[in-house]
């Protein structure tokens, strides 16, 4: 009697399926920008950490898409411009007639620099000078098409006064080395990768924008900042430029797990070095810079991590 408990006992061990481990999808944006890379550290973090869990970073249309993406819960975690996130948010900008108000942010993990790239020998020298050329202002849907077209509107260029293509990152570098634009926009952590490319086959000039220029931009997107890119951050590059930055949110459904959402908080600020490894853009992922440039409540698990280290959170930060 005892042998045939046994026996049944193990085949019942053996025919129960192993639990399932929790899969975890990021969206990110194009392979020649930053959210990728940063995207793929964070999965490999979440994938060395939290047992019984799988991440994987996903190759996207950036930051409008990807609200769509956490909206639906077709993506667990995303990567997106603190203005896409805003309008997403509050039912502005883009998002006017379908408000996500189920969005939540984990943190604010660091700036896209607004950069503007042509050739050195361009006749291009300041924001007016794109009118009448063919100019990439980023991929459809990008948070880099938004913070273009908000940067020209708010200095009172439209698109009529060029031709825009809607180019992702990789085909805009090689758009400007092949001759076939003029200029490009990126919206991205410096450096990223498809400009360094560039500087290395063409000699490339950023576009500096004035203080009259980050003014008006300011008045239109208040989360924008002056930004100077420093001197030396690309090949050929003599001297800093200033131009406007935005902060990056990691951003969940509000339908989140409270404690994945405090292991992934918690991981981000205190194995930051592993993800600076991958990009320098880490560097800027601190609690500090979180809570000063999230524009929208943090989730529950995140809030539970920020009181922890004694965070001082604003009101709106508060679901």
């Amino acid at each position: 009697m005892n042998k045939l408990k046994y026996a049944l006992a193990t085949t019942l061990m053996v025919a129960a399926p192993m639990a399932a481990a929790q899969q975890i999808s990021i969206a990110t944006g194009g392979t020649g920008g930053t959210y990728y890379p940063y995207g793929g550290g964070l999965a490999e973090l979440i994938n060395n950490n939290i047992d019984g869990t799988s991440a994987v970073a996903e190759v996207t249309g950036a930051s409008v898409e990807n609200m769509g993406l956490v909206w639906r819960g077709d993506s667990d975690i995303a990567l997106a411009l603190a203005d896409t996130v805003y309008q997403a948010y509050n039912g502005t900008g883009d998002f006017e007639d379908r408000q996500l108000d189920n969005l939540r942010a984990l943190a604010s993990i660091y700036p896209n620099a607004v950069q503007l790239v042509t050739l050195a020998d361009s006749d291009i020298e300041s924001l007016s000078d794109l009118e009448g050329k063919t100019v990439s202002v980023g991929a459809p849907g990008s948070g880099t098409e938004l913070n273009a077209r908000a940067l020209l509107e708010a200095n009172g260029i439209s698109y009529d006064d060029f031709e825009p293509r809607r180019l992702n990152f990789n085909e805009t570098a090689d758009a400007i080395r092949d001759g076939d634009i003029d200029a490009g926009f990126w919206s991205v952590g410096p450096p990223t990768s498809s400009i360094l490319n560039l500087a290395t086959t063409r000699d490339i000039r950023l576009i500096g924008l004035s203080d009259e220029e980050i003014d008006n931009a300011r008045e239109v997107e208040p989360v924008f900042a002056a930004y100077e890119l420093r001197a030396g951050l690309y090949e050929g590059m003599d001297e800093g430029v200033q131009t406007i930055s935005i902060p990056n949110v990691l951003v969940v459904s509000s339908e989140m797990d409270e404690e994945m959402a405090y292991q992934v908080t918690k991981l981000l600020f205190e194995q930051t070095d592993e993800l600076i490894a991958i990009h320098p853009a880490a560097n800027d992922t601190t609690v500090d810079f979180s809570v000063d440039s999230t524009p929208i409540a943090f989730h529950p698990g995140a809030l539970r991590y920020y009181e922890e280290v004694g965070a001082e959170l604003a009101d709106h930060q508060r679901p």
